[in-house]
């Protein structure tokens, strides 16, 4: 058996050696600050512009969109307060779901308690979101609709173009934010066609380093920034710019679009794979989300009756693998899902609940040595409840 079997992708993926190495070049020889007028400088600027395109190809969008930031949850601070301050004569009226990532989540709570007024579309029981909901909850007064690409806890892939249709059918002023960050390198997203304005993607979810990610504005949308100071990334995120960590972002994705076909289907065969061993070995074994072409490949969420779902994670971690029990930003909470409960989970479901997520590096024998284990560690737990 291997060392370690990580299967918790979804919270952060290994850096791949060829953006370490990318990287260390940075570190030892191109230190300058790109901010800088001599050649240190210029041809630092030079690596960002580079980074800046390799991102920009795969989503076909011009380079000058994409807006460097320190991750993620700065991405999705950046579109959805940078919209929310702009001055409007219309109304401050926002929209979004009610699965979205923490990170998109509290900041609509945030603005809630600011005085805008909030609407949260629910799923349906697959963690889909209805394109006609959002429609019907759009009013005159309607600024913004904020709607995940793919959700990090069960995988379901949300309809972005209808959703992104209806909603500038209804006004074309509406801005319409797409988090992307667990989709970004394994499905195609492409702003221009799937009428978004706002996007956002971070490196760390595609073999990338931690603590950079960017944010791609359509032209002629109008936002703050969050971050003030000397102007950097064309005003919109103030900061000398995290040089090693945005090359290694722009190799990263260049990788996962050299392969993002082979990478798909390789990341499917295993999820398939694992529900195909599961429902032989682990019968009881619950899968939920949407399954299909309505699921990414990487993302598969399991429920096992009776076992709280931090027992389970933990017991496997003793045998070296490691998988987790939700979004890595509130799974060290003693909460139940809020993914799960909006889906309308009964709470013992939810809380029995684990994610598996899969990446480039998984093999198939990582998926068996997975399920005998997942089989020892069930038997063993409920010899032990079975005793209180």
């Amino acid at each position: 058996m291997p060392d370690e079997i990580y299967l918790d992708n979804s919270a952060t993926t290994r850096v791949d050696p060829g953006v370490v190495g990318v990287m260390e070049g940075i570190f030892l020889n191109e230190y300058g600050n790109p901010s800088s007028l001599h050649g240190k400088g210029v041809q630092v600027e030079k690596l960002i512009k580079e980074a800046r395109r390799s991102i920009a190809s795969i989503l076909q969008v011009e380079p000058e969109g994409i807006i460097f930031t320190s991750g993620g949850t700065e991405s999705n601070n950046l579109a959805i307060r940078g919209t929310a301050m702009v001055p409007r004569r219309r109304g401050h009226h926002i929209i979004t779901s009610s699965i979205e990532h923490l990170s998109v989540l509290n900041t609509f709570r945030d603005l809630e308690e600011q005085g805008y007024p909030v609407t949260y579309i629910e799923p349906d029981k697959r963690g889909l979101i209805n394109p006609e909901a959002v429609a019907q909850a759009i009013t005159d007064e309607t600024i913004l609709v904020s709607i995940m690409h793919v959700n990090n806890e069960v995988g379901s892939i949300e309809p972005i173009d209808k959703i992104g249709e209806v909603v500038k059918e209804k006004r074309r002023d509406i801005i319409f934010h797409v988090d992307a960050v667990q989709g970004f390198g394994k499905l195609p997203i492409y702003p221009e066609r799937g009428n978004i304005d706002l996007l956002s993607i971070s490196a760390h979810k595609l073999h990338g380093p931690k603590g950079v990610g960017a944010l791609f504005i359509r032209k002629g949308v109008k936002i703050k920034p969050v971050i003030t100071g000397g102007g950097q990334e064309l005003g919109f995120r103030s900061g000398t710019e995290n040089v090693p960590g945005i090359v290694g972002f722009g190799e990263a994705a260049r990788l996962a679009a050299d392969g993002m076909e082979e990478h798909s289907q390789r990341l499917n065969s295993l999820k398939e794979r694992l529900i195909e061993r599961l429902s032989s070995s682990v019968p009881d074994a619950i899968v939920n989300g949407a399954l299909g072409e309505e699921s990414a490949p990487h993302i598969l969420n399991l429920s096992f009756p009776g076992i709280r779902g931090e027992v389970l994670v933990h017991s496997l971690e003793t045998r070296g693998i490691f998988v987790s029990t939700g979004s890595a930003c509130s799974s060290r909470k003693a909460s139940t899902s809020h993914v799960l409960t909006a889906m309308g989970l009964k709470e013992a479901i939810s809380e029995s609940s684990i994610r598996v997520s899969f990446s480039i590096f998984n093999t198939q024998e990582d998926v068996d040595l997975f399920v005998e284990a997942l089989k020892d560690v069930l038997k063993e737990l409920r010899e032990i409840y079975r005793g209180y």
